[in-house]
């Protein structure tokens, strides 16, 4: 969620900070702010809203210092003002924080009853308070941050300046990553490599509970016993750190029209081209298996539906798919002879990942299917499937989506094909028709003109209604959730089977309804319901291939024709028209298409 950033510099900080905070925008914010030691006094400067606003500040008041920390803020304690944006301020302690402290209110009356007073109504300003309390009573800092971590429950990533320790940045992480960058003579903190990455391609992951101090040459770190530890140094290439959009308006219009090379570099890492095989790397006996469980969040979820659907009717093994903030709670039944999958993009949400430490609890063989894979999710796992769609920085995922439809539709291949439910010749038949969505998803993107002019239409409704059947439903919840998330319509996915069961009753002239319906073994029916939503007066999308356009029942308000393709891979070729209509229509009504509003891309804490 949050951005953080730190340096330890050699010269002025300033830009360097503007810099990252804005690779950081698209975890989504809601105000920012820097802060510094200038002639050995701590300064900060913070303004609501998006960064240009800092800028403004900063124009106003320069930040003359070199060594700085800074942070872009997503609302969960107070509103987003001025006076809980970050950093915050108590006695000699000035810092920044990504996450949840849950005990801050016992903590809070207990500071405000030592005489104390608060400025926010944030959780942070309570760590702040409790550091300086611990260093006000004669602790060195490390000292004092320990004592200090020893008091909190919740997730946190923090960066921690100390007035009076000019060259010192410290930090600390509990379900939150930190990262810990490695210059010349320089030292970094951030909240993940799109932080440093600008600066430094050395990198340390933290662990969990880990603690750090950094200067202006090394790091010393330690765990949550305050025992030292060495953490391995990576090499992050600069394509994994440094992105940008080109010649596209946004990110996500981009991350759309990369989604062709990114399903290829998806597949070919679990397809054998040569051999026309399907192979998932981490030894899975998926003959031994007798479940899978999925767990995930958002449109990570939806695709873990998607592999139900896949891996159920080609592999014959039972799927169960939850959402991670449900399952966590509910006390499920599980069986250790079942695998437990964690999708996740960027590995760090916490509801999966609390969801994935409870199955490993029961003993279950557990696989990541994740994006950014030095994440803890991917660190805690017995198997990591990467999707290799390399970063995506628009809030609402795209590319990610189709990557992990994309390594579902692998390995239910080649877990059917373990199995014993499909023989070589239709393996190797199965991952021919992989090898071509790829080159599918190019025909259906540059049906992006079409799809333009059903924006204009679309942008005008209050209510949206997708409708699928089979693999197409969870595609329909799909396109629901990217046309809520950036345009700010109301739109709900529906199993068009339950059209009568409910939804149709919303159908009327102002409410265009989305049908997905290629030319499968679900055509007839569907074209059934659309014609029950035109027979209703409602204005109908129909999204099909070629064989549907011929068959579809006479009076479709649009026809948008897909390629024509093997089920197999009809959800991954047309994703593309879904997330298109959804942008465009973003775009004609006005929203900020990469960072909607009260939004974040990894949602770090409950």
């Amino acid at each position: 969620m949050c951005g953080i950033i730190g340096i330890v510099g050699k010269s002025s900080v300033q830009e360097r900070l503007l810099e990252s905070l804005k690779r950081l925008e698209y975890r989504g914010y809601d105000s920012a702010g820097v802060a510094g030691i200038v002639e050995g006094r701590l300064a900060r400067r913070r303004a609501a809203g998006k960064i240009r606003a800092l800028e403004d500040v900063l124009s106003a008041n320069p930040l003359n210092a070199t060594v700085g920390i800074g942070h872009t803020r997503w609302a969960t304690h107070g509103a987003p003002t001025e006076a809980n944006a970050h950093p915050h301020k108590a006695g000699r302690v000035t810092l920044v924080h990504n996450g949840i402290i849950e005990n801050y209110a016992e903590l809070r009356e207990t500071l405000k009853a030592e005489g104390r007073t608060f400025e926010s109504q944030t959780d942070t300003e309570v760590i702040a308070h409790l550091l300086d309390r611990e260093i006000a009573s004669g602790k060195a800092p490390l000292h004092a941050l320990k004592a200090t971590l020893d008091q909190m429950s919740g997730a946190y990533a923090l960066a921690i300046l100390v007035e009076g320790e000019d060259g010192l940045i410290m930090g600390a992480r509990r379900g939150s990553p930190l990262v810990v960058g490695f210059g010349e003579g320089e030292m970094f903190l951030g909240s993940d490599a799109l932080a440093v990455g600008p600066f430094t391609s050395r990198i340390a992951y933290l662990e969990e509970g880990d603690f750090v101090a950094i200067d202006h040459g090394s790091a010393r770190i330690f765990d949550e016993t305050g025992a030292p530890v060495e953490r391995e140094v990576k090499t992050v290439p600069a394509s994994a750190a440094l992105v940008e959009k080109g010649n596209y308006r946004h990110f996500m219009e981009k991350e759309i029209h990369d989604q062709p090379e990114g399903c290829q570099r998806t597949l070919a890492a679990y397809l054998d081209t040569l051999e026309a095989r399907a192979a998932m790397p981490g030894g899975v006996d998926f003959a031994a298996l007798e479940r899978i469980q999925i767990v995930a969040c958002g449109t990570a979820y939806i695709a873990g539906l998607m592999g139900k659907y896949l891996i159920e009717q080609l592999a014959d093994l039972p799927v169960d798919v939850e959402i991670a903030s449900e399952f966590r709670y509910r006390a499920p039944a599980l069986n250790a002879k079942s695998l437990v999958i964690a999708v996740s993009q960027s590995g760090e949400t916490a509801d999966t990942l609390a969801a994935l430490r409870y199955c490993k609890a029961k003993g279950m063989k557990s696989a990541a299917v994740v994006n950014a894979v030095q994440s803890t999710i991917a660190r805690e796992v017995d198997v990591v499937w990467p999707i290799h769609c390399g970063p995506e920085i628009g809030v609402a995922s795209t590319k990610a989506f189709t990557a992990q439809v994309s390594v579902m539709t692998a390995l239910a291949v080649a877990a059917a094909r373990a199995r014993g439910r499909i023989d070589a010749d239709e393996e190797q038949r199965l991952v021919r028709v992989m090898l071509e969505a790829p080159r599918l998803i190019a025909e259906s993107i540059k049906l992006e003109e079409s799809v333009r002019s059903i924006a204009v239409e679309v942008a005008k409704a209050r209510d949206v209604l997708y409708l699928g059947r089979g693999p197409m439903y969870p595609l329909a919840l799909e396109g629901a959730l990217k046309l809520k998330e950036i345009s700010y319509i109301h739109a709900e996915g529906y199993a068009a089977g339950e059209l009568k069961h409910g939804p149709i009753a919303l159908v009327d002239e102002a409410t265009p309804i989305v049908i997905l319906a290629p030319y499968d073994s679900y055509f007839e029916k569907s074209a059934s319901n659309m014609s029950e939503v035109m027979a209703r007066g409602g204005q109908v999308v129909f999204i099909t291939d070629p064989e549907g356009q011929r068959h579809a029942p006479a009076g479709a308000q649009v026809v948008v024709t897909a390629p024509r393709c093997d089920p197999l891979i009809a959800p991954l070729v047309m994703a593309a028209p879904i997330q298109l209509l959804a942008y465009h229509v973003a775009v004609l009504k006005g929203a900020d298409v990469d960072q909607p509003r009260n939004l974040a891309k990894s949602v770090t804490v409950e």
